[in-house]
């Protein structure tokens, strides 16, 4: 049994223009709502360092974090339902794609529109909310259209994995497929900090076009099995439904990896939100290229995609995910006591190959817990607990960041809840390939 590379890559096209959005996303939305906040100005000014490029709203570590995650506030009410509408839909064009058509390029219109916004604010009103209170409004809305309609056909893009590869292949093809989405975010670390030099707006429309672009190519060289699994009685279970059967599974696995998964991306996102304001606030160099060195994470995390997926191929991929999570915390608690740019660099890079051992084989043993009708139900609920974090991490580490004083505590944060996922996953006993 052999992979189809050439199907894999063409499906990772999708991810990729995902991950590019994200990524250009957080890394410099948290700059344009903290930009022009008095005390951040202050240290700056303080320690010789230059202010951000853009004006912005001015807000406080805490509150930017909350902002940022309102997305994945939509994604946790919406995904899995999306999810489970879509192992239920029976179209012409497939269970998957219309979703995807129908998400896309609102989307992409949403999110070119945010650096317009911003850059209408004057800079004598730099940090000043009260008195631009109708462009934050607009900034708002912005963000809100954009994340709904990713949410739409987020969870649809990734059911295609499981649905086209057999399972003993899942995780070498989610290798393939992060790769993709590492080739996204590299986009947006070195490209995007590029075209953020000449004009904020470019990384933001250059990236919707790419994104719609992507997914246009799925829908248009993917097609989708005509013949699924379908269970009357599974059929009629909703989010709530699958995730008490989840609850009520006297083995504990299904429970236990989406709890690891929670936890995990608990210290992804928490660090990967406010990289590039540690970079800027506590690091002292510039947003663009405290960006740049978070695409070294990305670069690593491309290079050993494939092979994470053929390691846990051999060894298993609870045994995979356990050593990724270890090392994984070891690297980011060496990075809180050695706070220097050469050497964050080089732990960035090291930490983007523990990161692909855990972030390629979780999504293959949670579908390969699920009952093979609810595919679509189960990657929902992947992203209910992945997104659920990414609310709760920037929460967590913005009021830490207020708490502290000082940016570098996301380096201790994030090892901490690592190690609680790697609890977690000592307790899993199945998700590893279906052979039969």
């Amino acid at each position: 049994m052999k992979l189809d590379y050439k199907k894999t890559f063409t499906l990772g096209f999708g991810f990729l223009g995902i991950s590019l959005l994200w990524s250009l996303y957080n890394s410099f939305v948290p700059i344009f709502l903290q930009s022009g906040n008095p005390e951040f100005t202050r240290q700056l000014l303080e320690a010789g360092k230059a202010l951000p490029t853009v004006a912005g709203f001015g807000l406080s570590a805490g509150i930017a974090g909350f902002i940022m995650t309102l997305d994945n506030i939509a994604a946790v009410f919406i995904q899995p339902w999306i999810g489970v509408r879509s192992d239920k839909t029976r179209t012409r064009w497939g269970r998957r794609m219309p979703y995807i058509l129908a998400g896309a390029p609102i989307a992409a219109v949403a999110f070119a529109v945010i650096p317009f916004v911003v850059k209408a604010i004057p800079q004598s009103l730099n940090g000043q909310l009260g008195e631009m209170k109708g462009l934050f409004a607009l900034f708002v809305v912005a963000i809100g259209v954009m994340l709904l309609a990713m949410s739409i056909f987020r969870t649809p893009v990734i059911a295609l994995m499981p649905d086209i590869t057999p399972s003993p292949l899942r995780s070498k093809a989610n290798g393939v497929i992060n790769l993709m989405g590492g080739v996204g975010s590299l986009l947006a670390f070195f490209g995007g900090s590029m075209l953020y030099k000449i004009d904020p707006a470019l990384p933001f429309v250059v990236g919707a076009v790419v994104m719609l672009g992507a997914c246009l190519i799925v829908v248009w060289r993917i097609k989708e099995p005509k013949d699924f699994p379908d269970d009357p009685e599974e059929k009629q279970l909703g989010v709530i439904a699958n995730l008490k059967e989840v609850l009520a599974d006297p083995d504990r696995s299904a429970i236990r990896i989406l709890l690891a998964i929670f936890f995990w991306f608990l210290a992804f996102n928490a660090l990967e939100t406010f990289f590039t304001s540690y970079g800027v606030f506590y690091l002292g160099i510039s947003e663009s290229r405290a960006a740049l060195l978070l695409g070294f994470f990305s670069v690593s995390f491309i290079i050993f995609s494939l092979p994470a997926g053929f390691i846990a191929t051999k060894f298993g991929r609870k045994r995979t995910i356990l050593t990724g999570i270890v090392s994984l915390a070891v690297l980011l608690f060496l990075g809180y006591w050695i706070p220097n740019v050469t050497f964050i660099t080089v732990m960035l890079v090291l930490a983007g190959f523990a990161w692909a051992l855990i972030n390629i084989n979780s999504l293959p043993m949670v579908v390969d817990i699920a009952p093979q009708s609810r595919l679509g139900s189960y990657t929902g609920l992947y992203y209910f607990f992945s997104a659920s974090a990414a609310i709760v991490g920037p929460i967590v580490a913005g009021a830490l960041v207020d708490w502290v004083g000082a940016y570098n505590v996301i380096m201790l944060s994030s090892p901490v809840f690592a190690l609680i996922a790697g609890l977690f996953m000592l307790g899993v006993t199945r998700g590893e390939a279906i052979t039969e």
